[in-house]
C-alpha cells in the first residue's frame, strides 16, 4: 500500500498538466491518456473501500463516487486552458473497476464464482482496448514519421485523424486515377483545413509544393499558415510563424514556397523546422459558400 500512496502523491499533479512533447504528435497524448488508468487503480488500492462496503453496493458507490470526481476533474481542467476529455472519465473508471475485480480474487478474500471471474475478465478486457487504441496511434504514427517527402497520404478513407476541417477525399479533379482532399469553405471569418498530424522534421529539405484545383470560374484568394510546436505553445502571435496569401485561378494551381522562407518567418526567432506542428489554407470572409480540391502536399 506504501507504493500505491506513493504512486498517487506523484501523479496527482499530472491530472492537471497537459501530455509532454516526447512523444510525436497524437502518440504522447494517447499514452499519457492510460494514465488515467494507473492512477485511479492506485488511489482504489489506497482507499481500499472493501473496508467499508462489499458486493454491488461496493461497486456502485465506487462508480458513482468516480464518476462525480472524474466531471470535476474534467470541468476543472477546462478552466487551466486545457479542453475536457469525457473519455478520461471511462478511463478512470476502468482503473477502479480493474482493482475492485482483480483484488477479491488476488487476495483470496472470497471463494470465486462466475460472477467474480467475469467481471475480472471484462475489466482486462476494458484495459486491453485502452491499449490497443493506443497501439493503433502508434502504428499511425508510424506511418506518418516514414511519410516524408510526402505531408499527407492521399489514400486514406478517413483524414479526420490528420486533419481539421470540412473536408474529405475525392477522386481526383484532374486526372483519372488517383484521390484528392475536398475542402468545403463557408462564410465564417474564417474557413478552411489544418493539417495537425504530420512529418515534423523538414530539416532536409528546401521547398514546400503545394497543389489546388479551383473548380469555379472565379478566383479565390487563400491563405497558408504554418507554425512549429514553440508557437502552438505560445500565445498565437501573427509574427511569430509564417503566413503567405496567393490566389487560387479557375483550374489546376501549384505553388513552390522556399522553407528558408518559412524558417526565417517569426519575427524574433528561428521556427524550429525539426518540430513543423501545423498547416493551414483557408479563406477569409467568404461571400458565399466554395469548394476547393488539394492534389498534392510534399516536400523537395
Amino acid at each position: 500500500m506504501t507504493l500505491a500512496s506513493a504512486g498517487v502523491l506523484v501523479m496527482a499533479p499530472l491530472l492537471f498538466i497537459g501530455s509532454p512533447d516526447w512523444l510525436p504528435g497524437p502518440l504522447s497524448t494517447s499514452v499519457w491518456n492510460l494514465g488515467h488508468i494507473v492512477f485511479f487503480a492506485l488511489l482504489t488500492l489506497t482507499l481500499r473501500p472493501w473496508r467499508w462496503l462489499e458486493g454491488w453496493r461496493l461497486w456502485l458507490a465506487a462508480t458513482a463516487i468516480m464518476v462525480v470526481v472524474g466531471t470535476l476533474i474534467e470541468a476543472a481542467q477546462s478552466q487551466l486552458d486545457r479542453e475536457a476529455d469525457w473519455h478520461d472519465i471511462l478511463r478512470n473508471l476502468i482503473g477502479v473497476w480493474l482493482i475492485l475485480a482483480w483484488h477479491p480474487l488476488i487476495a483470496g478474500r472470497v471463494r470465486p464464482n462466475a460472477l467474480m471471474i467475469g467481471l475480472a475478465v471484462a475489466s482486462t478486457l476494458f484495459v486491453m482496448v485502452e491499449l490497443g487504441s493506443t497501439g493503433m496511434v502508434a502504428a499511425r504514427q508510424f506511418e506518418v514519421s516514414h511519410l516524408l517527402p510526402k505531408l499527407y497520404d492521399f489514400e486514406h478513407e478517413d483524414p479526420s485523424a490528420f486533419w481539421h476541417g470540412d473536408l474529405a477525399p475525392s477522386p481526383h479533379p484532374v486526372r483519372d486515377h488517383g484521390r484528392s482532399l475536398r475542402i468545403e469553405l463557408d462564410t465564417d471569418l474564417y474557413s478552411g483545413a489544418s493539417l495537425v498530424n504530420l512529418p515534423a522534421d523538414w530539416r532536409e529539405y528546401d521547398r514546400l509544393n503545394i497543389s489546388l484545383f479551383n473548380p469555379d470560374p472565379s478566383p479565390l484568394p487563400m491563405t497558408l499558415r504554418i507554425n512549429d510546436l514553440k508557437h502552438e505553445h505560445g500565445d498565437n502571435a501573427h509574427n511569430d510563424r509564417y503566413n503567405t496569401s496567393f490566389t487560387l485561378t479557375p483550374g489546376l494551381n501549384t505553388f513552390t514556397l522556399a522553407l528558408e522562407d518559412i524558417r526565417n518567418a517569426p519575427k524574433d526567432r528561428t521556427m524550429d523546422m525539426s518540430r513543423i506542428h501545423r498547416l493551414t489554407l483557408f479563406a477569409s470572409r467568404l461571400p458565399a459558400l466554395r469548394t476547393i480540391y488539394l492534389l498534392d502536399l510534399r516536400l523537395d
